[in-house]
Parts: structure tokens; C-alpha cells; sequence
């Protein structure tokens, strides 16, 4: 395992006009890890990601993959580099059927060129059959290879949201971040996303950042978390330390008073 984080922040930060949405934000996530992003609605955790992934350029700071810097770097290019993401509403290709919406993400992995693909060349049948079984493979770590020909608009909410996963995961990236998976889901839905995570940790050794409201998820899956209020960090540390803090208590925790 390399001691170079796979993601790192350094005063990152983006102005909108004269509003700061994020300011001075910093982190380090290592190959393995599994930390929480969390706040209250309109902290700028959706902000962050979409900066984390070249949605947005920031105005301040920097960020690094793997130690090299990405600041610049276009959607696409964030890709290549190794990450990828989900998020808050579903956005798969809905009238793709279910293989599809995977295989199309092995995009940047395809090594044969438009003239293969053009005359069908034996590189572009070996290369297809690679796409398909490596995309089958991922299905069947969500139970959705049974489904692989469905319509993708066709499935339940929260195979939905693993399928999406799976396409992310088709990626071969170093980071995941999760933006709210758990959103929609009724319990049963949520505790099978969180065990989903854990094996997506555990097989892929990948690191991962997340998003999400239900403290239950977060507190149980989430070996660091990080908190922002209005774009700032106001707390770092262990769940326990975190869900105790009497800042993070007020800005978004709440009592039981």
C-alpha cells in the first residue's frame, strides 16, 4: 500500500460571484479508506464533490490523485485519472438495458481503434468479449446478473442505485465517492447498501468518500469523518469523536432537548 494519499485537498475552495460555497478545505484519504462527508443542507458537500471530479474548477487550493495535481482537469480527464461517482439522483441511461449501462463506462479501457470497430476486427471481438464478462462480473457482485437485459428504468429503486454503482465501479477507479447512495431507500434497501460498501471496500481495496444523511449508515460504515457548515470544515475525526462534538452537535446533529 503506498504512503501517497489517492486523494488529497489543500485550501480548496470556489467562489460563485461574492459567495464562498467552499473555503480552505482539506483532506487526505488513503488507498482502503472509507470516510464520511457530512452537514446540513447547502454546506457545500455536493459542491465539493463536484469540484473533486472537474464539474467545477476551483478558484482556490488544490487537488492531487495519487500525488499528481488535477486542478484544470476535465470530467472525462478526473476519469482517467481514477475517480468516479454517484449521485443524489440516479443518472443512468434508463432506456439502456442493464449490461450496457456497465459496459459503457469500460470506455477508456477499449483497445481497439474506430477502424477495428468499424471492420470488426479480431481485437474488436476479443476486446467485446473482455467489456461483457467484466461488466457481468460486476453485476453479479450487486445479485443484478439475472437482470443484465432488463431496461435499466425497469428496476426497483434501490437496484437502481446499486446499478450505478456498478457502472462507476467499471471504471477501475482508486476513489469512489458515494454522493447520498442511501437516499430513497427504505431500511431493508439501506442495510443491503451498506453491506454492499463494505464489500466494495474489501474486494476492490479502493478508497471511498461519502455523502449521507442517515447517521446510522455513516457512523457504522465510515472509519473518519469530516464535517462542513457553510463551506467550511468545522470538525474532523473518529465517529465517535465527530457525533460528540459539541459544533457539529449544533450545526447539524441537533439534541434531544
Amino acid at each position: 500500500m503506498s504512503d501517497t494519499p489517492v486523494l488529497k485537498t489543500v485550501n480548496l475552495g470556489i467562489n460563485f460571484g461574492g459567495l464562498k460555497a467552499v473555503d480552505d478545505f482539506n483532506i487526505e484519504i488513503m488507498q482502503g479508506e472509507l470516510v464520511g462527508l457530512i452537514g446540513p443542507n447547502g454546506a457545500g458537500k455536493t459542491t465539493v464533490f463536484n469540484l473533486l471530479t472537474g464539474v467545477y474548477a476551483p478558484t482556490e487550493g488544490d487537488i492531487f490523485i495519487s500525488g499528481k495535481r488535477v486542478n484544470g482537469l476535465k470530467p472525462h480527464q478526473f476519469v482517467a485519472e481514477g475517480i468516479a461517482r454517484t449521485f443524489q439522483n440516479i443518472r443512468l441511461f434508463k432506456q439502456m438495458s442493464v449490461i450496457d449501462n456497465v459496459k459503457i463506462a469500460c470506455d477508456q479501457s477499449i483497445k481497439y481503434k474506430l477502424g477495428g470497430g468499424l471492420l470488426h476486427s479480431k481485437l474488436y471481438w476479443d476486446e467485446e468479449q473482455r467489456v461483457h464478462e467484466k461488466a457481468l462480473e460486476l453485476l453479479k457482485l450487486f445479485n443484478l446478473d439475472t437482470k443484465a437485459d432488463f431496461v435499466a428504468s425497469n428496476l426497483p429503486y434501490g437496484q437502481q442505485r446499486k446499478l450505478e454503482i456498478a457502472r462507476a465501479l467499471a471504471t477501475d477507479m482508486k476513489i469512489l465517492l458515494l454522493d447520498e447512495p442511501a437516499a430513497g431507500m427504505n431500511p431493508v434497501e439501506t442495510a443491503e447498501l451498506l453491506d454492499s460498501i463494505n464489500m466494495i471496500r474489501d474486494k476492490f481495496g479502493i478508497a471511498i468518500l461519502l455523502i449521507e444523511h442517515d447517521m446510522s449508515l455513516v457512523m457504522n460504515v465510515c472509519e473518519r469523518i469530516t464535517v462542513i457548515d457553510y463551506g467550511r470544515t468545522i470538525a474532523r475525526g473518529l465517529p465517535s469523536e465527530v457525533s460528540n462534538n459539541p459544533d457539529v452537535i449544533a450545526a447539524y446533529l441537533g439534541t434531544d432537548d
